[in-house]
């Protein structure tokens, strides 16, 4: 089992339904450390005794349990997962993906060197990419896709999960912002109305 990250973003779920942003600072053989990204009440003792992680893997999206514990009492924010273990692995997609050729941009290395390069297809976790083939899987990139010209392009940062093939890279998304993720999926549901609406006009002009 690969066990999410460093820096790597994750949900934290609690018995009573909440589902808590938080990010792996450290990660032991045996233990992952994570820090909460947004303000929350105290862990109850039943929060952490029923506590689920849950993280993007590569073939799915992972749920993890163990021990949980305050790792400091002065940093009750900050909880150690001792003992990590898969009890689920969703590989159903959580996104619409279609697809659509939009350039891309990825930062690759230590050094972030540039590279110019297109999407095969889009969803609201990610995309397959054309290039570039020095990228393995397990890299992590950050990106700046264009998804209509002459507007902001979305940005974050992304890890290569898959290689078909034909040498495109499957990139999942691990930070980005959910403004920028409400953008990508209205501009995947509106190539979807565009491509229903093409399909009907193309029907009527048959059917005349």
């Amino acid at each position: 089992m690969q066990l999410p990250g460093r820096a790597e973003t994750v949900i934290l779920s609690t018995p009573a339904g909440g589902r808590i942003p938080a990010r792996v600072i450290s990660r032991e053989p045996n233990a992952l450390l994570v820090a909460v990204l947004v303000p929350s009440k105290p862990f109850s003792a039943s929060d952490l005794d029923g506590m689920v992680l849950e993280y993007a893997g590569p073939r799915g999206r992972v749920r993890l349990c163990g021990t949980a514990v305050i790792d400091d009492p002065s940093e009750p924010d900050v909880l150690r997962i001792e003992g990590p273990r898969s009890i689920e692995v969703l590989q159903e997609r959580e996104y619409v993906r279609i697809q659509s050729a939009r350039p891309v941009v990825v930062y690759t290395g230590g050094d972030r060197q540039e590279v110019q390069s297109y999407t095969v297809d889009l969803s609201g976790g990610g995309f397959l990419l054309a290039g570039p083939d020095t990228l393995k899987v397990g890299e992590e990139v950050k990106f700046q896709l264009t998804i209509t010209q002459g507007v902001l392009p979305i940005t974050g940062r992304g890890k290569v999960v898959r290689i078909d093939g034909m040498g495109r890279l499957a990139v999942a998304f691990q930070d980005i912002s959910d403004l920028d993720r409400r953008r990508l999926v209205r501009f995947i549901f509106e190539c979807q109305r565009n491509e229903r609406r093409r399909g009907l006009q193309t029907e009527e002009r048959d059917g005349s």
